[in-house]
């Protein structure tokens, strides 16, 4: 016979935390976007910072994640990823159902101009041989 202790409660800003840690850690992510953040706390529905929003209702988790991504990679892909992801980890670390994780991708991360060029974009000619 198992006996009830009394309920566990997770703060949304956790399942946030959870979501925005998540993602930045997936490969091909470059940073979070604000994205709508700020007009959700105006609206005070659900919790939302930093590009993750949470949103609980009956206990099943959504999340949206807005995402500035690296360049060079393939979106469709970093969108699938980052939904199984943002999925296991809610799950196996709260034990809660996510019904839907929603990708945003806002933009792409512009390649530095110190970060060396790839040998097409050196320009014409052979390269120096003395």
């Amino acid at each position: 016979m198992e006996e009830k202790l009394g309920s566990v409660i997770i703060a949304p800003e956790v399942l946030v935390t959870i979501a925005r840690l998540t993602a930045l850690s997936v490969p091909g992510v470059a940073r979070m976007s604000p994205g709508l953040a700020g007009v959700d706390r105006f609206l005070k529905r659900g919790a939302a910072r930093g590009g993750a929003k949470i949103e609980v209702e009956e206990g099943i988790v959504s999340v949206a994640l807005h995402i500035i991504a690296e360049p060079n990679v393939n979106m469709y892909q970093l969108g699938q990823q980052l939904q199984a992801e943002v999925t296991r980890a809610i799950h196996d670390m709260v034990g809660m159902p996510v019904r839907e994780v929603n990708v945003y991708i806002e933009g792409v991360e512009a390649p530095s101009p110190l970060a060396p060029k790839s040998r097409g974009e050196r320009g014409g000619g052979k390269e120096g041989r003395g």
